[in-house]
């Protein structure tokens, strides 16, 4: 009998770290798990907005209100929009009456980085764009943009002209952190 509950000790012993191992295991693979799930979040923002600054097109837009022009790529602190830009590469595989040309903006709010899309670029202003949530717990997102003489700034278009050749002028490189 002493043997017996000997051995069963022994058991429960043994039982209850292999028990205390699993859970940690699981808890390990969980973790794992959403650390992988927030890199491949990651990495499909960074393709598309990789595959977006690579299309950039050197076309201006008219702004909602008036006849003014919006830069071809826009970029500045304090706006809804942190960077705005006309976009080439839509393809229109369903033959749609639309543009192959695309405007996209990039906004921050409190649930992280957004990609908005519209439908037409000299679009009016009662028109909603296309909202897509590309990247949750974002903080902040710093730009900088290298000007045709090599030097970084801060925001897009650098000259405050408007003329026709300036808002058509696209960056040499854009970094994004």
């Amino acid at each position: 009998l002493m043997e017996l509950l000997v051995a069963m000790a022994i058991f429960a012993i043994v039982g209850t770290l292999a028990l205390s191992g699993y859970t940690e295991l699981q808890r390990q693979s969980e973790y794992a798990e959403q650390r992988l799930e927030r890199t491949r979040e990651v990495q499909r923002a960074v393709q598309t907005l990789g595959q977006d600054l690579a299309q950039v097109e050197p076309r201006p837009v008219r702004e909602p209100l008036g006849e003014a022009r919006l830069p071809a790529l826009l970029a500045r602190d304090g706006a809804e929009y942190q960077l705005e830009f006309t976009r080439a590469g839509w393809s229109n595989t369903a033959g749609l009456p639309r543009p192959t040309l695309q405007r996209v903006g990039y906004r921050m709010d409190q649930e992280g980085l957004w990609r908005d899309h519209w439908p037409v670029l000299d679009r009016p202003l009662a028109l909603e764009p296309e909202r897509r949530k590309l990247l949750g717990s974002v903080r902040a997102v710093r730009l900088r943009f290298m000007t045709p003489g090599r030097e970084w700034v801060d925001r897009w278009p650098a000259t405050d002209g408007g003329t026709d050749a300036e808002t058509r002028v696209r960056p040499v490189a854009i970094e994004i952190v």
